[in-house]
This record gives structure tokens, sequence and C-alpha cells, in this order.
């Protein structure tokens, strides 16, 4: 039974390293693909996908596939940093849940206060009021994806107030401070980098949604949901291409990292772990 564990995790340690080696080629191959993205070819226009172009060309004749992986770039770039500074204020609010009875009452009242407001509407909101664009809907993120995680760091915290080496800590004089630092953080660090690479998927799909709908980024740059919303206005004419190839790879990012949350997950849980 042990080595039949010890092999399943050997393969889905295998196969999460497999899946961050392609999306770190992935986001190479979308750094250097910047300019090409922008390069117009007026007698390539609309050509469906061949060999010289694998995703085909839009309609003033640019290559979708450059253009394909410059959205990708740009929305795994915008997810990574818009989940990493979210997960760091759910963290934060975590802390703060347990050192103070009336900060935990305020924590609670603003998790609620942005649960209870549509998502999409609230993240829209937000990007309008900083001028739309990158800073709009990175900020809007960062705004809006902190407090489910918060709420279950909160919950893991509350619950390590009640354990009997924190009673200990308290007797011996350490500080709240102290206590949160050296005893509570390690401890919900497991959830913290889980909920971390879990909310990539949400920001990934929320930046293409509100740059689909034209709330976020700027047209001039060759966002996943840029590509998307130009294409709706060509699939009456059978130009299928422009839309197929950049769902289905954005479908794959998001999966990907919804896949090696997941397994964080079971990892982290000390039951899981030895499933």
């Amino acid at each position: 039974m042990k080595i039949r564990n010890g092999n399943r995790r050997k393969r889905i340690w295998l196969s999460l390293g497999l899946l961050l080696l392609l999306l770190v080629l992935l986001l190479a191959a979308g750094a250097v693909s910047e300019e090409n993205a922008l390069v117009s070819d007026f007698t390539q226009v609309n050509q469906p996908p061949s060999i010289e172009h694998i995703f085909g060309t839009d309609w003033l004749g640019r290559d979708m596939l450059a253009r394909t992986l410059r959205g990708l770039f740009l929305s795994i770039l915008l997810g990574a940093g818009t989940a990493a500074a979210s997960a760091g204020i759910a963290l934060i609010c975590g802390i703060l849940a347990a050192m103070s009875k009336w900060a935990d009452g305020v924590i609670l009242y603003l998790i609620d206060l942005v649960l209870g407001i549509p998502h999409l509407l609230l993240l829209i909101l937000i990007s309008l009021a900083l001028g739309r664009g990158f800073r709009g809907v990175a900020v809007g993120i960062l705004l809006t994806h902190w407090p489910s995680l918060a709420r279950v760091i909160r919950g893991e915290i509350l619950q390590l107030k009640e354990s009997p080496y924190i009673w200990t800590s308290q007797k011996l004089g350490k500080s709240r401070l102290w206590i949160a630092l050296h005893h509570m953080v390690p401890n919900v660090l497991p959830q913290f980098l889980t909920g971390m690479v879990l909310l990539f998927p949400h920001a990934i799909l929320h930046e293409s949604s509100v740059t689909f709908l034209g709330f976020g980024l700027s047209a001039e740059q060759p966002a996943i949901g840029i590509l998307l919303s130009e294409s709706m206005r060509y699939l009456i004419l059978g130009n299928w291409w422009p839309a197929l190839f950049p769902g289905i790879l954005l479908v794959a990012v998001v999966l990907s990292f919804q896949y090696i949350g997941e397994k964080l997950r079971l990892f982290a849980d000390p039951a899981g772990a030895h499933r």
C-alpha cells in the first residue's frame, strides 16, 4: 500500500513538473512574440490556419499564434501578480483577526461587503474608476479576490488560537504579534499557497471577461479578451479560427492552474496526502 501511494505521489509530482515546464515555455514564447503580435500584413488578411500561419490571421493580417501567445503572457502575468497580492491581503487579514476582536469584526464586515456585491460588477466599477487599462484591471482584481481566502485563513487561525501551545506561549508572555508570526503563519502557509494558486484561474478569467466586455485592457494590447471580442464580429463570416484557438488555450491555462492548485491542496491536507 505504501509503495502504491509513493508511486502515485511520484506520478503527481511528475505531472506537476511537466505542467509547470509547459507554462514556463508558454510564458517565454509570449515574452518574445510582442513585435510579431502587432505586425500587420494586408496581403494575408483573414487567412485560415495553414503551415505558414498555424492559427491563421485576423482582419489586419496579424498572425493569430503570436497574438494568442502574447495575450496569454499578459493574462498570466496579470493573474500571477494580482493573485499573489490578493493572497497577501488575505493572510494579513487573517493575522489581524487573530490579534484583536475589534479587527476581526471589521474584517468580517469587509468580507461580507465585498462578497455581497456581484463580483464582475464590482470589478468593472473599480476598473472604470481607475481609468481602465492594465492598472485598473489589476487593482480591481486585487481588491475583489481576497475575501474568500481571507475567510478560510481566518477560520484556520481561530482554530489555532485554541491550541495548547498557543496558550503556553501566552502564559510565557509572548506578544500576539510574536505568536501570530511564529505559530500561526507557519501553520496556515499550506492553505495560503494553495489558495494563491487557485486564485490564478479566477484572476485570468475575470481579466479576460472584463476586457471582452470593453472595460479592461486597451484595444492596442493583444489580450485574450481583446482577441475574443474582435473575433465575434467575424464569426458570422465563417472566420472561426480567431475565436477558437485563443479560447482553447485560455481554457487550457485556466484548467492547468486549477489542477496545480487542487494537487497542492491534496498534499497540504494531512489526511489526503496518504490517499
